[in-house]
């Protein structure tokens, strides 16, 4: 892990009418670490993910990812303009996001989800895609799954297929929303598993928005506590569930460890 700032939000402004969502948020994230997002609804925790992803820009500040601003560029006369659509197609590669609906194709097998967009957006051939996208699926325990169709599988390998459809591209940067919200508690601990590995096994920066705590604290470099859209509390695992700092974090800890 180096000191250097993989993904940087500077003062970013992010307002849905009349609401603020991200109030002037600071947020660095360095290059192999591993961070959870935890807080209450509405918070801004999903917010941060889907501006990454170029899912929805910013009203104010800037964001930087891998040394170059996400949601501007620089103009003829070195100053920053908003981002051309050919820009933030370049800044995409970089990320690779697991939602927490799977939004996989349904009239795809598992295999063909996963190797879609690495040929027809990285200009793989389907013989290099279907090599990787079976690689992929034996990393998240599902190699003899590839023919099957979405339908065919439970919520939790669904979202695995998910994970090695993200993986799929290649990314410096793997963004997780919440990604077990959607399953039942006895599938969670197989999506999990897979997350586990990935941040133990491969150097990947990892960015995770999350309600599982003991999860948090397990993988994590660092937690940060939002709350009305600014990080109120971050640190070590340890330091921020055992002895926090804030009043607000102790609350929201004590709401839900006690559920």
């Amino acid at each position: 892990m180096t000191d250097e700032p993989i993904i940087k939000f500077d003062k970013v402004v992010k307002r849905f009418g009349d609401l603020t969502v991200l109030n002037e948020l600071d947020f660095e994230v360095k290059k192999g670490e591993k961070v959870s997002i935890i807080g209450p609804s509405g918070s801004g925790k999903s917010t941060v993910l889907r501006i990454l992803m170029t899912l929805e820009d910013i009203n104010g500040g800037v964001v930087t990812v891998g040394g170059e601003p996400l949601w501007h560029e620089k103009g003829p006369d070195g100053s920053l303009v908003p981002a051309s659509e050919a820009h933030l197609r370049k800044m995409r590669t970089q990320l690779g996001m697991v939602f927490q609906q799977f939004n996989l194709f349904p009239h795809m097998t598992v295999l063909r989800n996963i190797t879609e967009a690495p040929v027809r957006v990285l200009g793989l051939s389907k013989q290099e895609a279907k090599q990787r996208g079976e690689e992929l699926l034996d990393l998240v325990g599902l190699a003899d799954q590839a023919r099957k169709y979405p339908h065919q599988l439970s919520g939790g390998q669904q979202q695995r297929v998910g994970i090695a459809r993200a993986l799929a591209m290649r990314p410096n940067i793997l963004l997780f929303d919440e990604p077990t919200s959607a399953l039942d508690p006895e599938l969670v601990g197989e999506v999990l598993n897979v997350i586990g590995k990935l941040a133990e096994e491969h150097d990947l920066t990892m960015l995770l928005v999350t309600h599982e705590m003991r999860f948090a604290r397990e993988i994590s470099d660092r937690v940060c506590f939002f709350d009305q859209g600014r990080i109120r509390e971050e640190g070590a695992p340890e330091d921020l569930f055992t002895d926090p700092n804030e009043e607000r974090t102790r609350e929201f800890l004590q709401a839900v460890l006690d559920n």
